[in-house]
């Protein structure tokens, strides 16, 4: 029915669609009110007078309503309103007599519904009283949940109270009680069992316990104080006797002591005991020990060393085996026959192995297997052997200190110097008087660096017990082998060349006595340079080169000083070459001397036979050179003897010229190298006699004729080469 209602208002709302929808309404509304329908229209409070009413609102009031949908389908079908209004008041009052009726139809049904209603009322009413019955029953079983709660909170407090107090008791109570196994064990039990050594650190931990108690003053401490005092007498009784009886075991002869010391480090936990708990005994025990391993050391390292100089060779240098030097004034030295073990003064040979690693830390000398053997060594082998004895025994020492006395830093410094000073002094005082009258520089300079690798043996070991030894000898070995130097210095300033006997070109013996010494000291130096040796052999090189100069200068002719020069750079050279760097001072310097000798001796051999050419060549290109070569255009006969002497003697010139070389030098290598330099030179300077015969000046000489090839003279010029 409403939908019908709706329906016809939809269609009687389009009642004129033209025009604007706002204008329509107004004029409609005029003609309702013209035609006295409307007759108690109530405007209320209405005033369109005021500035308040606001047209626009009202516009779009209206213009909302004709946007309806049912407004629109009435304004388009045209319908009229007044009539359409009338046909829905009927439709409206027709259905309010229906709704009645209806009404009256089921007016039962309506009176059982509100029965029904009232009955639902009465029970939920009973529903409401009996659920607030249970909110009150949940408020008080709430607060007896939280009464619980509340103790039980209280009861867990209690029980972690009495936990903790029990876990203090409980440990207090195993501290205090001393289990039988104990004292069977600590009383009867041997000390180098296992479980000897446990019960021990059972019975360190009560003493410890019981020393803790007695300082809050503890009543129960006195119970077991007796008992565990007597434990420790027994412990420490025991203790002293394992640990003495094993240092006395150290005295006994041909005993390796290393044994017994692995021994005590099994058991080192001993003498912690002692120290935490009776520290009289503990220092006796050190003090036996310390006096003991003093004697031990110094009495085998005596014994070793005077053993070990029983192989040393017997002819060691002297106060008179010096660089400069003459050789009839010792007797023998250097000119007689060489023993079998002889020591070289000034040679390196094979001394220079000791500081391999395999020679540095192989085995020590025996010396009755030596002597058996009728072996020889020289010094710095024995001093190897003896050093690296000391060096191997004080690092296993001074471990052994740290470990078992517990000691470090100076106080284990301290400890060694106290077991190794007795010894250690002995070494410096016997090393001492060696020194002071040794004359074997090469000895002493092997023997610094030995000490040098050593040293860094120790520091790379992290074993500092030893440095201060190290810094001792060095102090020691250096000034005399600084003397040394010194003194061969000296003595080859001191050299008198008038008194060195028959004059020879050869390679003198004061030279090869340098050139073996020098060498053998660089390529020691190299390893662990030191600026000091440095100066030092620079200064010597000074000086022995005056030597050379001195001994050249007593040669009547030039030829022969400089052949006496090559010969002896020569052999500095190749002496030094073997063993020090190619990039070393020394070689480099007397690289420079052979250099400049050799071009001038090659000037000097080139000078007799080809002197008259050689001397045009020079005179000719400084002429050129100023551009007066005009000034020897009248030389055409001096040119002319100097184009046929060369063509008839050059041949015979040069084979004499090679083989006086050949006999003047003893390095055959270095003969061959000068032949081929002077060859060189004399075809250049042949090149440059061509050169300045080219020039017009001389381009109508008919001599030129008569010069040799180039190519020719250079093809039987090789011929003449010596080969190797």
């Amino acid at each position: 029915m409403a939908d019908g209602v709706s329906g016809a208002v939809e269609a009687g709302s389009n009642v004129n669609t033209t025009g604007n929808p706002t204008q329509i309404a107004m004029a409609y509304l005029q003609d309702e009110k013209t035609d006295g329908e409307i007759t108690n229209l109530n405007l209320g409070e209405l005033d369109l007078t005021t500035d308040e009413f606001i047209l626009d609102e009202v516009d779009v009031h209206i213009q909302a309503n004709l946007e309806d949908d049912l407004v629109k389908e009435a304004l388009k079908t045209g319908v009229d309103l007044r009539q359409y209004s009338k046909q829905v008041e009927a439709e409206l009052q027709r259905i309010e007599q229906a709704s009645i009726k209806d009404y009256i139809k089921e007016s039962q049904n309506i009176a059982s519904l509100h029965n029904q209603i009232t009955a639902c009322d009465s029970i939920l009413e009973r529903m409401e009283g009996m659920l607030s019955g249970f909110q009150s029953d949940l408020s008080s079983i709430s607060s007896e949940i939280q009464t619980l709660q509340q103790q039980s909170v209280s009861m867990n407090v209690r029980l972690k109270n009495r936990q903790a107090v029990r876990s203090h008791l409980s440990q207090l109570v195993d501290e205090l009680v001393v289990p039988g196994v104990m004292i069977s064990t600590i009383l009867e039990s041997p000390v180098t069992e296992q479980e000897f050594l446990e019960q021990l650190h059972e019975l360190n931990s009560k003493i410890n316990f019981a020393k803790e108690l007695s300082f809050r003053e503890t009543l129960a401490c006195s119970d077991i104080q007796d008992i565990v005092d007597r434990l420790k007498l027994k412990a420490v009784t025991k203790i002293r006797e394992f640990i003495l009886q094993k240092i006395y075991s150290f005295r006994k002869p041909m005993t390796n002591y290393q044994i017994p010391q692995n021994t005590l480090l099994k058991y080192r936990f001993f003498y912690q005991f002692l120290l935490a708990n009776e520290r009289t005994v503990a220092k006796e025990i050190r003090d036996e020990y310390v006096d003991t391993m003093s004697k031990i050391y110094y009495s085998y390292f005596k014994s070793y060393s005077s053993r070990l100089l029983k192989v040393q060779y017997e002819e060691v240098a002297d106060k008179d085996d010096l660089m400069g030097v003459e050789d009839t004034a010792k007797k023998g030295f250097f000119s007689k026959p060489s023993l079998k073990s002889r020591n070289t003064i000034f040679t390196l040979g094979q001394r220079g192995a000791i500081l391999s690693p395999a020679e540095l830390e192989g085995p020590i000398l025996v010396p009755h297997t030596a002597q058996r053997g009728d072996s020889r060594y020289p010094y710095e082998t024995l001093f190897r052997s003896q050093h690296y004895a000391l060096l191997d025994n004080g690092c296993r020492e001074y471990l052994f200190l740290c470990d078992f006395f517990m000691v470090t830093g100076n106080s284990a410094l301290d400890l060694f110097n106290c077991i190794m000073g007795k010894t250690l002094s002995m070494f410096l005082k016997s090393m001492s008087t060696y020194v002071s009258d040794c004359y074997d520089s090469i000895a002493i300079f092997l023997c610094i660096h030995i000490i040098l690798r050593f040293r860094a043996i120790t520091a790379k070991r992290t074993i500092p017990a030893l440095d201060k030894y190290w810094e001792a000898v060095l102090e020691l070995l250096w000034p005399r082998f600084e003397l040394l130097l010194e003194m061969n210095i000296q003595s080859i300033r001191n050299t008198d060349p008038q008194k060195l006997g028959v004059l020879d070109t050869r390679p003198h013996y004061i030279t090869r006595r340098y050139a073996e010494f020098s060498s053998a000291i660089v390529s020691i130096n190299q390893t662990f340079p030191n600026e000091r040796t440095n100066t030092l052999l620079g200064q010597l090189q000074v000086d022995v080169e005056n030597f050379v100069l001195k001994m050249a200068a007593e040669f009547p002719s030039r030829r022969d000083q400089l052949i006496f020069l090559i010969n002896n750079y020569d052999m500095l050279l190749g002496v030094l070459m073997e063993r020090a760097a190619d990039d070393s001072k020394e070689v480099e310097s007397f690289q420079q001397l052979l250099l400049a000798r050799t071009q001038e001796f090659i000037e000097e051999i080139l000078s007799p036979p080809f002197g008259g050419m050689i001397a045009f060549v020079k005179e000719a290109e400084a002429l050129m050179e100023k551009g007066q070569l005009e000034r020897l255009k009248n030389e055409e006969a001096r040119i002319t003897q100097l184009v046929r002497g060369f063509s008839g003697t050059w041949k015979q010139s040069v084979e004499s010229m090679s083989q006086d070389v050949m006999r003047s030098f003893t390095n055959f290598k270095n003969g061959t190298s000068i032949i081929q330099g002077a060859l060189t030179q004399l075809i250049q300077y042949y090149h440059g006699f061509h050169k300045i015969l080219n020039q017009p000046t001389f381009r109508s000489l008919a001599v030129r004729s008569e010069l040799i090839n180039l190519h020719h003279l250079m093809v039987e010029v090789k011929k003449h080469k010596p080969n190797f």
